[in-house]
C-alpha cells in the first residue's frame, strides 16, 4: 500500500511511502476505516464498499479489510472523510499531528495510523518509525519469550534429572533385592533337580525291564504278521496284474475289432459304390481300350474341368456326406456363432441339433455335434435328436480338443468331414487325415434343407 497523490510543496499528500505499510500500522488503519465507516451514508461510501454498510464494526474489518484499505489509498475524497471522522473521535491525537508534534506516550501504530489517513507533513517518517518501533517490540517480545521458555525447559529438565536419578536409585534397590531372591530359588531348583534326576533314573530302570519283554513279545508277533501281510501283499498282486491283464485285452481286442470291422465296411461300401459309379463291365480290358480318346457321348477333360465346384459350394458337402460311411463332426459354438450368434446359446443349440436331424435323415452320414462345456452355467437337459450324437467337453478340456480326439478315434481310412471356421481346429484335423470345411458351407447346406 503506497500513495501515489501529488500535491504542493510543503503538502503532505506529495510525500510517498517506499515500502509495504507494516502490518500493525495496517491493522490500525483498518480499524479507524471500519470505525468511520458506519458514520458515513451510502451515497458517501466507494462503490466498491457499499455492500458492507450494514456489517457490525468488527465484521466489516474481517471481511472488508482489503477492500476498504485499497479505497482509502485510491480515493482521496473518501479519505478526507474518514480523516473527519478521526478528528472527531481522536482529537488530541490529531491536533498534536497537525501541529507537528505527536504526544510522546501515545502508542507509535496508532499516531502512524492517524498519520497515513491525515497525511500531515512528514507523515512517511511516522509511519516507518513506528513500523520499526513495531518490529523492536515484536523482536523484544519473541526474545522474551524465548528466555521464558529456555527457563522453563531448563527447569523440566532439572525435575527430569532429579526423577532419572530418584527412579534409577530404587530400580537399583529393587534389582538388588530380586537377584538375593533368585539365587534363593537357583538353590530349591537345584536341589530339586537332583531329586528329580533321581527318581527318573529308577524309572528308566524299571522301564527298561518292561520294555525288554515288551519288545521280545511284540518281535515275535511282528514277525507272524509281517509274513502274513507279505503273503497278502503277493496274493493281491497277483490279482490285480490277472485283472489288469484280463481286462486290457478284453478293451485292446474290442476297441481293434471295432475299428478294423468298420474300416472293412468302409472299403466294401467305397468298393461297391466304386463299381456302381465306373459302371465296370464284367468282362476284362481290352488293348484298344488303353488307347487316350474321345468318345462320343462321353466328356473330355475340359468338360470335367468347366463342371469343378466353387469350394465354398454346399454340393460338396453333399458329395462327401455321400461317400461310404462318412463321418460329420460339427463345431457346435463356431457353427452358431457364425449364422446367428445373437440368440442365447440354448437356443442356438436346438436350432442347430433340430437341423443337423434333417440332414442326417437326408443324407445317412453319421453325424457328432460338439459343444464346449466352458459355455454352461449347469448340466444341460437335452434330449438329441434322432440321428445326431451331441457331446460337451469335459471341465479343463476345450471343445477343439475333444474334436481331435474324435477325429484321432477314427481308423485311417474313413472319411471324416469337420465343419469349423477355426483355422487350428481345421489345421489340426487336417493333419490327421480328416477333412475340414467352412461353417459357413454347413449353414448354407442346412438353410437348403
Amino acid at each position: 500500500m503506497a500513495e501515489t497523490t501529488g500535491g504542493g510543496p510543503g503538502d503532505g499528500a506529495a510525500e510517498v511511502l517506499d515500502r509495504p505499510l507494516p502490518d500493525g500500522v495496517r491493522r490500525r488503519v483498518v480499524q479507524i476505516v471500519s470505525d468511520g465507516f458506519g458514520s458515513l451514508t451510502v451515497g458517501e461510501l466507494p462503490a466498491q464498499l457499499r455492500q458492507y454498510a450494514r456489517f457490525a464494526p468488527n465484521r466489516r474489518a474481517k471481511f472488508a479489510g482489503n477492500a476498504m484499505a485499497a479505497a482509502l489509498e485510491t480515493d482521496p475524497l473518501f479519505r478526507q472523510r474518514i480523516g473527519e471522522k478521526l478528528r472527531e473521535a481522536q482529537p488530541e491525537l490529531t491536533g498534536a499531528l497537525d501541529s507537528g508534534s505527536p504526544p510522546p506516550a501515545a502508542d507509535p501504530l496508532d499516531v502512524a495510523a492517524a498519520a497515513y489517513v491525515l497525511r500531515p507533513p512528514g507523515w512517511v517518517k511516522l509511519v516507518a518509525a513506528a513500523g520499526e518501533e513495531a518490529q523492536r517490540a515484536d523482536a523484544e517480545r519473541a526474545d522474551e519469550e524465548s528466555r521464558a521458555e529456555l527457563e522453563r525447559l531448563r527447569a523440566e529438565l532439572d525435575r527430569a534429572r532429579d526423577h532419572t536419578r530418584a527412579e534409577t536409585e530404587r530400580l537399583r534397590t529393587e534389582l538388588e533385592s530380586a537377584k538375593r531372591e533368585t539365587e534363593a530359588l537357583h538353590r530349591k531348583l537345584r536341589a530339586a533337580l537332583s531329586d528329580v534326576k533321581r527318581g527318573e533314573a529308577a524309572l528308566r530302570k524299571a522301564q527298561g525291564e518292561i520294555d525288554a519283554v515288551r519288545a521280545e513279545g511284540h518281535a515275535q508277533v511282528s514277525a507272524a504278521e509281517s509274513e502274513t501281510r507279505r503273503v497278502k501283499s503277493r496274493l493281491s498282486e497277483t490279482e490285480a496284474a490277472l485283472e489288469a491283464a484280463r481286462r486290457a485285452a478284453r478293451e485292446g481286442r474290442s476297441v481293434e475289432d471295432m475299428r478294423v470291422r468298420l474300416l472293412l465296411d468302409t472299403l466294401l461300401d467305397a468298393t461297391q459304390g466304386l463299381r456302381r459309379e465306373l459302371a465296370l463291365p464284367p468282362v476284362s480290358v481290352r488293348p484298344a481300350e488303353t488307347v487316350d480318346a474321345v468318345e462320343p457321348g462321353r466328356m473330355s477333360p475340359k468338360d470335367i474341368a468347366a463342371r469343378a465346384l466353387s469350394e465354398n459350394d454346399p454340393q460338396v458337402l453333399d458329395q462327401l456326406l455321400a461317400l461310404p460311411q462318412a463321418h460329420l463332426v460339427v463345431d457346435g459354438y463356431n457353427v452358431t456363432k457364425t449364422g446367428y450368434p445373437q440368440m442365447p446359446l440354448e437356443k442356438q443349440r436346438l436350432r442347430l441339433l433340430g437341423q443337423l436331424s434333417q440332414l442326417a435323415a437326408q443324407s445317412g452320414a453319421e453325424v457328432t455335434c460338439v459343444f464346449d462345456g466352458a459355455e454352461l452355467a449347469a448340466p444341460v437337459l437335452l434330449a438329441p435328436p434322432r440321428g445326431v450324437r451331441v457331446l460337451f467337453s469335459k471341465p479343463g478340456v476345450t471343445a477343439d480338443e475333444l474334436i481331435r480326439q474324435l477325429v484321432r478315434a477314427e481308423p485311417p481310412g474313413r472319411p471324416v468331414i469337420v465343419a469349423s471356421t477355426d483355422r487350428e481346429v481345421a489345421d489340426g484335423v487336417a493333419r490327421a487325415g480328416a477333412r475340414p470345411v467352412a461353417s459357413a458351407m454347413l449353414l448354407k447346406r442346412l438353410s437348403r434343407a
